[in-house]
């Protein structure tokens, strides 16, 4: 791998497990484990919904763009926000830092992971399903992606860290 971007960022829809996997990852390799929604919400002072609540949507991406483009790290796994795909100059930032790896988790798995869609900080319109969120930004997760990872349902935690670790050539 190449030593300047030794970083991994894991993308994917809310519920697709990118901060489990990236915490497992980042074990497995050693490396450190950045969850750009905590950094987010540190930079902001408020929690993800709170931001989404009071400034709104295209606020919080804007927010969460400038989080991720601020990133400056080595040797780590980054887990950001399933929105950061909604703005190029982030997403740009986290290529530079390395493989973007896509967690793909078909839709009626999502459905039945997140629970608290309207509690949870996902970055949506109002009136928005988690369907209308899939449609809108699973092309743009392969898109941006190096690598996908495909999570069948009930796949352990395991198979999905190695397919990831596979995905990358370690």
């Amino acid at each position: 791998m190449d030593l300047l971007r030794d970083n991994v960022t894991l993308i994917g829809m809310p519920g697709s497990g990118k901060s489990t996997v990236g915490v497992l990852l980042a074990k497995a390799l050693g490396y450190g484990f950045i969850d750009t929604d905590l950094v987010l919400q540190r930079r902001e002072g408020a929690l993800l919904q709170d931001i989404l609540d009071c400034r709104g949507v295209e606020y919080f991406l804007d927010a969460e763009e400038a989080a991720v483009r601020e990133l400056d790290c080595t040797r780590s796994v980054i887990a950001p926000g399933g929105s950061v795909v909604c703005r190029p100059g982030g997403m740009a930032r986290l290529k530079e830092l390395g493989p973007v790896v896509y967690l793909h988790v078909p839709l009626s798995e999502l459905e039945r992971r997140v629970d608290n869609i309207t509690t949870r900080g996902i970055a949506m319109a109002p009136g928005q399903t988690l369907a209308d969120v899939y449609a809108q930004r699973e092309p743009l997760y392969r898109q941006y992606a190096d690598a996908t990872v495909e999570v069948r349902p009930g796949a352990g935690l395991e198979e999905t860290v190695a397919a990831v670790l596979a995905s990358c050539n370690f």
